[in-house]
């Protein structure tokens, strides 16, 4: 590879949606290019739900999908393992398994892969799986330091941005739906996106339970439950609760059979009230239709709580 320029492949599910400004920036910063998978399709679904077993979450057979739209189309493919970022911080064990899985389902492609590992637990920072990382691409400790410094820095920027954004939409008049769903749940197009897009058409205003203050987030979450362990359900319970009063109906998004949220989302309907909830889980077979048969009807169901029907 010398002269030529290192192509890292991004799967465009799971935690890209949480990290990709991360990992850009760093591997931009690098002199490396990223090459992402193309949005979601029919094509990728199917061949992640074939490469998958049939008891893996949607977002898995979607993540696995991804992958293989990647194979052969970039030197590395990321596969990062994060498993906690301390005491009651941890990860979806499927974000444990992932170099694991890719590299188990993949074994015959001759894919290379590249990883970084978090687990504070066992003192390992996500600095140190970067700074690793860095090294194992053959790049000087000092530059990979700095890029990793200038990508955390861009990956927070952009978060708060976002945040920014939302408290915006919050000010504004009209009807206002609060989706609690993790980011690859909320963001991608066979999942999310089609609920964002109906409501949108609907008049109704969505907001993200995910793009509050992560830290602020946190702490209110012990308002719903004090144990979850689970850090990204833990900034949704937070988000529920912090916006819970400024909304006029809760969507619970998830993509079947996923047990984290299964919880979180039956904890939610039993302790949050007086706000209109829907309970949606889905699947590869969940049609456009019927989706939005259920969000027309949560809608009628809140205007109709509100005396507007």
């Amino acid at each position: 590879m010398e002269n030529q320029t290192i192509k890292i492949g991004l799967p465009r599910a799971l935690l890209y949606y949480r990290y990709r400004v991360l990992w850009r920036t760093f591997f931009q910063d690098l002199g490396m290019e990223t090459v992402v998978s193309p949005p979601t399709d029919r094509e990728i679904l199917e061949r992640g739900t074939a490469l998958a077993i049939d008891e893996a979450c949607l977002s898995l057979k979607i993540y696995l999908g991804h992958v293989a739209a990647l194979v052969g189309k970039c030197d590395y493919i990321l596969a990062p393992r994060v498993s906690n970022f301390g005491r009651h911080r941890s990860f979806c064990t499927r974000f444990e398994a992932a170099p694991d899985l890719v590299r188990n389902v993949f074994r015959d492609s001759r894919q290379e892969l590249l990883s970084y590992e978090v687990d504070v637990l066992l003192k390992k920072d996500e600095e140190d799986g970067f700074l690793e990382m860095g090294r194992a691409l053959g790049c000087p400790p000092k530059a990979v330091k700095k890029a990793y410094r200038a990508a955390k820095k861009a990956e927070l920027a952009h978060h708060k941005a976002r945040v920014q954004k939302q408290e915006q939409l919050c000010r504004r008049e009209g009807m206002k739906v609060l989706i609690a769903a993790h980011s690859y749940g909320a963001e991608d197009p066979a999942l999310g996106r089609m609920v964002t897009g109906y409501l949108k058409r609907a008049g109704v205003i969505p907001l993200r339970a995910d793009l509050v203050d992560r830290d602020a987030a946190v702490k209110r979450s012990r308002e719903l439950s004090p144990t979850c362990k689970w850090e990204i359900s833990r900034e949704i319970l937070g988000g529920v609760a912090l916006r819970r009063d400024e909304v006029d109906g809760i969507i619970l998004l998830s993509a079947f059979p996923c047990g984290p949220d299964a919880m979180v989302n039956e904890l939610i309907a039993r302790r949050v009230k007086g706000v209109p909830l829907l309970n949606l889980v889905l699947d590869s077979q969940s049609g456009v239709a019927g989706v939005e048969t259920r969000l027309e009807s949560f809608i009628d169901i809140i205007r109709f709580k509100e005396g507007t029907l």
